[in-house]
């Protein structure tokens, strides 16, 4: 048997390609995310596409490793 991770029925990040930059939705509330680099925006309330209520581009592929610890964050809640 293995082991199976259920998640909620909804996305734990959004991404949208826009012109220029991925722009990325996490689903979670502002406060509860490590963002040590201050790459986080919130959007609490703003209604937003996506959910929850961070927000984060990616303009270049060296913020890739920045933006996956966020990602993990939302993924590592979802799972719990």
């Amino acid at each position: 048997m293995t082991d199976r991770i259920d998640l909620d029925d909804t996305n734990f990040v959004d991404i949208v390609f826009q012109k220029q930059r991925l722009r990325i939705s996490i689903n979670m509330k502002f406060s509860e995310i490590n963002d040590p680099n201050g790459i986080c925006k919130d959007i609490t309330g703003l209604g937003r596409w996506g959910n929850g209520d961070v927000e984060l581009f990616m303009e270049h592929q060296d913020e890739l490793d920045q933006i996956m610890e966020i990602v993990k964050q939302s993924f590592d809640a979802q799972a719990e």
